[in-house]
């Protein structure tokens, strides 16, 4: 059975009811004294204790996605599969797979759009990483076939998957209906996560030695996206959106790289690059790379440019409140910036859904198509 299996779930509760109801009627008779009984107990106590953890964590799971599979929990590598060439390729992009959207016409791409499954080569960077795009209907249409469409970046947190970004936050599906709605323009997206070297959180960093992620989502990604979709290769197409460790990805590319993306949206985004036992040293010691992943040190010591920022937090419930203000504060014109400030709203999947939508349509409205 699969991590995420409602199967599974189902299966690990009744085991924990059943075990529960074994511990208490078994009880009495393991009352006694002597090494079987007491050892009967512990028996008894710890299993039920070790399956109804272990059903809470599928539970949650299941809820959040933050693994889809038993080989991406235990962070083993999985065999990317054949490659099968559906149209879009080049040199750094080959498409392995396609997915039907869950909208209305669903079916026909060029009724409710498409979702292929690729792998990216990094030129520059050297990483691999699988990725998700989503293909608006307009772009299988005739009557656009002349014209490059504006993308956009999309990144989860860690450790999630890119399969959150799909069935969790539904990404695709609320684009397809900002975008049908005529609140946002049709727009491609690129979904992936932040770990391109797993299991290492990398913090979007260039880390001396490598791996160099960065490189990678600034200029290897919208490189190898260009060359196999009809995208646009300017600043003004590209723009960069992700929640939680994505959203501090996204304001760090946005911030760093304006000659390559125009906007950065981050929800729920920290802004400084973590440093614990899931990053290892990011730095090595280099106290200018340390700065640089400072965006609030990097906002007050880099020249401003014309890029736009979002960036999402919550009066109740969030972390980063004093520290979205103090972002709010330092970003100096030319550069704008905005923001989403809910009354309350925890760290998870239930309050992004609720800053994705306008956060799609803010980001469409600062990019543009060729």
């Amino acid at each position: 059975m699969g991590l995420t299996s409602g199967v599974l779930l189902v299966s690990t509760v009744a085991l924990a009811v059943v075990l529960f109801s074994a511990t208490v009627m078994l009880w009495p008779r393991l009352a006694r004294r002597g090494w079987l009984p007491v050892s009967g107990r512990v028996g008894l106590l710890l299993a039920t204790q070790l399956v109804l953890f272990a059903a809470v964590g599928l539970a949650a799971n299941r809820s959040f996605l933050f693994y889809g599979s038993w080989a991406d929990l235990f962070g083993q590598e999985q065999e990317i599969g054949v490659v099968v060439d559906h149209g879009a390729a080049s040199k750094d992009l080959r498409v392995v797979g396609t997915r039907a959207m869950d909208v209305p016409g669903g079916s026909r791409p060029s009724a409710g759009g498409q979702i292929q499954e690729v792998v990216v080569r990094g030129e520059r960077s050297g990483i691999t990483s699988p990725a998700f795009v989503y293909l608006p209907p307009e772009y299988f249409q005739a009557r656009y076939e002349g014209r490059s469409f504006p993308a956009a970046v999309v990144l989860t947190g860690y450790p999630g998957t890119a399969e959150n970004l799909i069935k969790g936050l539904k990404y695709p599906q609320t684009a397809y209906l900002q975008a049908k709605a005529g609140k946002m323009q049709p727009m491609v997206l690129v979904m992936l996560r932040p770990t391109v070297a797993p299991p290492r959180d990398t913090e979007c960093v260039d880390i001396p030695g490598g791996p160099r992620t960065e490189t990678f989502f600034a200029e290897d990604l919208p490189k190898a996206v260009s060359g196999a979709y009809r995208v646009g290769t300017k600043p003004r197409n590209w723009g960069f959106m992700g929640n939680s460790t994505g959203g501090y990805c996204a304001l760090k590319i946005a911030l760093h790289h304006p000659d390559r993306f125009a906007a950065g949206a981050g929800l729920s985004a920290y802004y400084k690059a973590a440093e614990d036992m899931t990053t290892g040293d990011l730095f090595h010691g280099d106290q200018a790379l340390r700065q640089r992943g400072d965006l609030l040190w990097s906002l007050d010591h880099r020249p401003p440019s014309a890029s736009s920022f979002l960036v999402t937090t919550s009066k109740k419930g969030e972390g980063n409140l004093k520290a979205t203000r103090q972002f709010i504060a330092k970003v100096k014109k030319p550069a704008q910036v905005s923001s989403i400030v809910l009354d309350s709203g925890g760290h998870n999947f239930q309050t992004w859904r609720r800053e994705i939508p306008p956060g799609l349509v803010w980001l469409g409205g600062k990019l543009q198509a060729d």
